[in-house]
């Protein structure tokens, strides 16, 4: 390996990366009753195709794509990636408590599963295209949670929805500002 590619190589360390979310306690994990709609309904959030599988999923792609080039960029991603880690566990902590399985099948309406894909992300070439398609898949996801929290009458569970809404608000703010940079 020539001297350039291990300096690229070595140059962006990770180790200190944190999750990047609003410094907001999350309520506690819990539900009022089982109600196995209910943990349909966020079995989507959990891993349909706009879901936090593929935030995280489509975050580390790009953050892998840039970390030689633009190590800024790819460990706020990293971050990014890495709150959306966290939303991926409180969910899956509700579908469980609501009755729910825990598996990477996403529960429609209609009685459709289906599993989780990487054919549901956007990978685009460029870092300015990857930022947009974030900040579109993040006001995806806002979205779907506050269409799923008018569905769910169960003020414990739209409580942990609601804080996960506003790291992904966040999240919109920090990637619109980057795209300033690029």
């Amino acid at each position: 390996m020539e001297e350039k590619e291990k300096a690229l190589a070595t140059a962006c360390d990770f180790v200190s990366v944190r999750p990047i979310m609003m410094e907001l306690p999350y309520p506690p994990v819990q539900v009022r009753e089982r109600n196995e709609a209910y943990a349909a309904l966020i079995s989507v959030d959990y891993c349909g195709a706009v879901s936090e599988m593929s935030a995280i999923t489509q975050y580390i792609n790009n953050e892998n794509r840039l970390s030689c080039e633009k190590c800024p960029l790819a460990k706020t991603l990293l971050g990014i990636a890495m709150a959306e880690m966290i939303h991926l566990q409180k969910l899956g902590e509700l579908i469980y408590l609501l009755g729910g399985k825990v598996d990477f099948s996403a529960r429609y309406r209609n009685g459709r599963q289906l599993l989780w894909t990487p054919e549901y992300l956007d990978i685009p070439e460029n870092a300015g295209k990857m930022l947009l398609a974030d900040i579109e898949a993040e006001e995806g996801a806002i979205n779907q949670y506050v269409m799923h929290m008018k569905m769910i009458k169960d003020d414990c569970v739209n409580a942990v929805l609601a804080r996960i809404i506003k790291d992904e608000e966040y999240h919109i703010m920090v990637l619109r500002a980057l795209m300033e940079g690029v």
